[in-house]
């Protein structure tokens, strides 16, 4: 019998969304990694009202991210590893940034299909405004390491890095691809290109996993300078934050960058050819919408399309990890 419940559960999908955005917010995974506790306990030590407290607790409970047992919560596994904030599998920065950035702006969507205008009133497209808080520039890069966690270790593991002995992670952030990278490759050397405030940044975090020696970083602009030149460049959430003009743009300089043989490596949330498949892949791209002033996600073929026209004489697309997949060209 046809029922209205998937309409309802899409429909009303940002309940257990913004639970656990407020749930992040608010440490409580943090907070439950130093042991089990009752509702009363939790209440306290996160200053809530008491309203609310067992049914945002059992809720989360019943989302899957919480374990109760004899009036104690605790974390599930997976929250214990990657929402637990002391711990470097920590992928809570994306979930910050889309409480404190995104959620308000998907209020707009409306707005923004009608106007074709990004909502989020701090939106910059040469993210001037993002790269001059100190603050909110960790929050962002933190969130691209979450975001990129798990592609980039499918991506040290999948790609034949034996062939190659340097690469650059254009658009760096943290560091997550070439710590990830080269943790899996001991014979390569790393460097990540990004603006100079991330600088210090990424060498922190490199040199959290004992790195330095072989990974560095180089400061530019993409839009300014040209690309450093190694045998394998990367470009990993890139593109899909640019319109069309300058993603053809920056595959022309990756090109110019690259010697005969070496290769560009470009992962996104690819959408199916046929667009039917990878939501999550077309709900960046509306997420690009409402964030920026011209950027959109694409699909596999439209990339290889793309890297033709700079020039690349070989491409073929692989998938990564979840709605990840990569383009790859060879020059």
């Amino acid at each position: 019998m046809m029922t209205p419940e998937r309409i309802l559960q899409l429909g009303l999908g940002f309940w257990g969304a913004k639970t656990l955005l407020t749930a992040v917010e608010l440490n409580l995974f943090t907070l439950l990694e130093t042991g089990p506790l009752d509702a009363a306990a939790i209440g306290e030590k996160l200053f809530l009202n008491g309203r609310g407290d067992r049914d945002f607790l059992d809720a989360l409970v019943a989302l899957g991210m919480l374990e109760r047992e004899d009036g104690l919560y605790r974390n599930v596994p997976e929250a214990a590893v990657f929402l637990d904030r002391k711990k470097p599998s920590y992928i809570g920065g994306l979930l910050e940034m889309a409480n404190a950035r995104l959620y308000p702006s998907w209020g707009s969507l409306t707005e923004a299909l009608k106007t074709g205008r990004p909502q989020n009133p701090e939106s910059d497209s040469t993210f001037e405004t993002l790269y001059s808080d100190p603050a909110r520039l960790r929050q962002f890069v933190s969130a691209m390491t979450g975001v990129s966690m798990g592609s980039a270790k499918a991506l040290a593991a999948k790609f034949p890095w034996n062939d190659y002995r340097t690469f650059v992670d254009v658009g760096c952030a943290q560091g997550c691809v070439p710590v990830q990278v080269s943790l899996a490759n001991p014979h390569l050397r790393g460097t990540g290109f990004d603006l100079q405030q991330v600088g210090p940044i990424f060498t922190e975090y490199v040199a959290g996993f004992h790195l330095s020696e072989r990974v560095g970083f180089q400061p530019g602009s993409f839009f300014t300078d040209a690309l450093p030149s190694a045998d394998v460049i990367v470009m990993g959430h890139i593109l899909h934050d640019w319109n069309l003009e300058t993603k053809k743009m920056l595959l022309r300089k990756a090109h110019e960058a690259l010697p005969d043989g070496g290769s560009l490596i470009v992962y996104e949330a690819l959408i199916d050819d046929d667009r039917r498949q990878n939501a999550f892949g077309l709900l960046m791209s509306l997420n690009m919408l409402v964030e920026t002033e011209g950027g959109f996600d694409y699909t596999g073929a439209d990339c290889k399309e793309w890297m033709r026209e700079a020039g690349f004489r070989e491409t073929r697309v692989e998938h990564l990890n979840g709605p990840d997949s990569m383009v790859i060209a060879i020059k």
